[in-house]
C-alpha cells in the first residue's frame, strides 16, 4: 500500500517547495532485512577502513558547502549568511570524533595476571535508527551518525519532513565515499504508527531521537516492550543569569545572539534571562539598541540576521506565549525597527521581542517557546537567581555571565543542567558530553562519552592451555 506524500511549505512564502513519498509497508519491513545483512558484513571491516570512508564523506561535504546551504535556507528558513557555517561546524564536529575515535575504540586492558590475557572489547550493537529534527539537521545528524558507522554498525535514518533532501545527500556523500550498499539507508515518514513499526523491530539495536519532548516520550514508549537502548535529546528552556559586575553593552549583545540566533529555534537558545537589579534598567536598555541593529527580512539576502520561524503553528505557539505574559504584567520593549514594524506579507514571520518584567507565571518562562523572544527578569541576589534557573523541567543548559570567573565556577556547581556555559552560551563543544538533565533527554552525544550508546562490552576471559 502506498504511503501518503509528504510536502514541505517554505517558511519564507508558505508555500509547497518540495513533495516526497512516505516509506510503504514493505519498504518499512524491508529496511531491517538490509540493515541487519550489511552489518554483518559491515562489523568486519577493519576501524582504519571505517576512519577512511568518514574522512573522505566530510571532503566531499564541504564541497557541497554552498549547495546544502542553499537547501538549508529554502527548507527551514535560516538567513542565507548562517546556514553554510552549520554544515562546515558538523564537518569540524565529526573530525573531532573521528580524531578521538582509535583511542576511545581500543581494548580496555584488565588487571596483569600471569598466564591469562583478559581485556575488554567495544563491539558494534547493530542496526541504529537515527530520527533527528530540521532546526540544525546536520549539525544533529553528525551527533550519532558519525559515532555509529566509525564503531561498526548500520545505519537507518529518518529525517523530519521539512528538510527531507539533507539525507539524500548524506546517503550520496557516503557511497561516494566508499560505505557499503546498505550500511546507511534512509525514509521518509509522517506516520507515528510507521515509525512504532520500525522503533518495535527486533532487528533495531538502538534508537536515538532528537525533537521535542512529546514525541521523545512517544519513542520511548513505542519502545517500552523491548530491552532496547534510546538516547533522547528533546527539549530546553533555558536560563542565562546576568550578574551586576558584567560590561552590559557586551552581555546584551551576546545574550541577544544566543536568544534569537536561528529564530530562536534552538534547543539550547536563550529562552529566560535573569539579571541583577543594579543593572536591570541599563541592561535592557543595551538589549533595546543591540535589537535596533537587527534585520528581519528574507532568509535568501546575505544582510539578513532574522528569517522567519519553520511553521505557521510554530509562529502562533510564539506569538501566543508573548500574549500570555504581556496580560500577566510583561512589557513588551521591543525597540522601533523598520524590518520589525512592518512584517512581510507572505511566510511565517515573528519580530524578535524584547519582553520586561517576566516572571514564573507566564508560559514563556515555562515551556519552551522555541522563538526569537527575550524574556527578562530581575533579580536579587546570586541565590535567587540559581533558585529561579532550576525550577524548571529541563536542564539542557545555562549559563551565567560574569567578570568574577571564580564565582561563575562556583554557581555553576548549583545549577541543574547538562551544560553550565560562563560567559558563553548556545555551543554544543565537540569535546564535552552533550546531555540534557530532567525532561531535556537521556543518554548522551559528542566527546569521548558520545560514543558509548553505539557500542557493548565484551570481556575476553583466556586462560593459557596447561602444558
Amino acid at each position: 500500500m502506498a504511503g501518503e506524500v509528504l510536502t514541505a511549505i517554505s517558511p519564507s512564502t508558505g508555500q509547497p517547495i518540495i513533495t516526497r513519498n512516505e516509506v510503504t509497508e514493505a519498504e518499512l519491513k524491508q529496511l531491517p532485512d538490509t540493515a541487519i545483512k550489511a552489518f554483518d558484513s559491515f562489523r568486519k571491516t577493519s576501524l582504519a577502513e571505517r576512519q577512511a570512508i568518514v574522512k573522505k564523506a566530510l571532503l566531499l561535504i564541504t564541497e557541497k558547502q554552498d549547495d546544502l546551504a542553499l537547501e538549508l535556507t529554502a527548507q527551514m528558513g535560516r538567513p542565507i549568511a548562517f546556514t553554510g557555517k552549520e554544515v562546515s561546524t558538523a564537518v569540524l564536529r565529526a573530525e573531532y570524533l573521528l580524531k578521538v575515535s582509535t583511542d576511545v575504540l581500543k581494548d580496555t586492558e584488565g588487571e596483569p595476571q600471569k598466564g591469562f590475557k583478559r581485556f575488554i572489547r567495544k563491539v558494534p550493537i547493530g542496526p541504529v535508527l537515527i530520527i533527528f529534527a530540521w532546526n540544525y539537521p546536520y549539525l544533529i545528524l553528525v551527533n550519532s551518525l558519525i559515532p555509529s558507522i566509525l564503531a561498526g554498525n548500520s545505519v537507518i535514518l529518518k529525517p523530519s519532513p521539512q528538510t527531507p533532501t539533507v539525507v539524500e545527500q548524506v546517503a550520496s556523500i557516503f557511497e561516494k565515499a566508499g560505505l557499503p550498499k546498505g550500511v546507511l539507508q534512509y525514509f521518509h515518514c509522517g506516520s507515528t504508527s510507521k515509525m512504532a513499526t520500525l522503533v518495535n523491530d527486533p532487528r533495531i539495536a538502538h534508537i536515538c531521537f532528537t525533537g521535542s519532548v512529546a514525541s521523545g516520550l512517544a519513542v520511548q514508549q513505542a519502545a517500552a516492550g523491548r530491552v532496547v537502548g534510546v538516547g533522547l535529546e528533546l527539549g530546553g528552556n533555558d536560563p542565562a543569569y546576568v550578574r551586576k559586575d558584567v560590561d552590559i553593552d557586551w552581555a546584551a549583545d551576546e545574550i541577544v545572539d544566543g536568544s534569537i540566533f536561528n529564530s530562536g529555534q534552538s534547543c539550547c537558545a536563550l529562552e529566560r534571562v535573569y539579571v541583577d537589579a543594579a543593572i536591570y534598567d541599563d541592561f535592557l536598555a543595551a538589549v533595546q539598541k543591540v535589537l535596533a541593529g537587527y534585520v528581519l527580512g528574507s532568509p535568501f539576502e546575505k544582510g539578513t540576521h532574522v528569517g522567519p520561524v519553520v511553521s505557521r503553528r510554530s509562529a502562533e505557539a510564539i506569538t501566543g506565549h508573548i500574549r500570555d505574559a504581556v496580560s500577566k504584567g510583561a512589557r513588551d520593549l521591543t525597540p522601533a525597527n523598520s524590518t520589525f514594524d512592518v512584517l512581510p506579507t507572505v511566510g511565517n514571520f515573528v519580530k524578535p521581542t524584547l519582553l520586561a518584567d517576566a516572571n514564573h507565571d507566564m508560559a514563556v518562562m515555562r515551556e519552551e517557546t522555541f522563538g526569537p523572544v527575550i524574556p527578562v527578569m530581575k533579580v536579587a541576589s546570586d541565590e535567587e537567581a540559581i533558585k529561579l534557573m532550576n525550577d524548571s523541567e529541563f536542564g539542557l543548559t545555562a549559563s551565567i555571565w560574569t567578570k568574577d570567573i571564580a564565582k561563575g565556577f562556583e554557581l555553576a556547581d548549583y545549577v541543574e543542567a547538562g551544560t553550565v556555559f560562563v560567559n558563553r552560551a548556545d555551543y554544543p563543544a565537540p569535546d564535552l558530553a552533550w546531555t540534557g538533565w530532567k525532561n531535556s533527554g537521556r543518554g548522551a552525544t559528542l566527546s569521548r562519552f558520545g560514543f558509548e550508546q553505539f557500542v557493548k562490552l565484551k570481556s575476553y576471559h583466556i586462560k593459557d592451555y596447561p602444558k
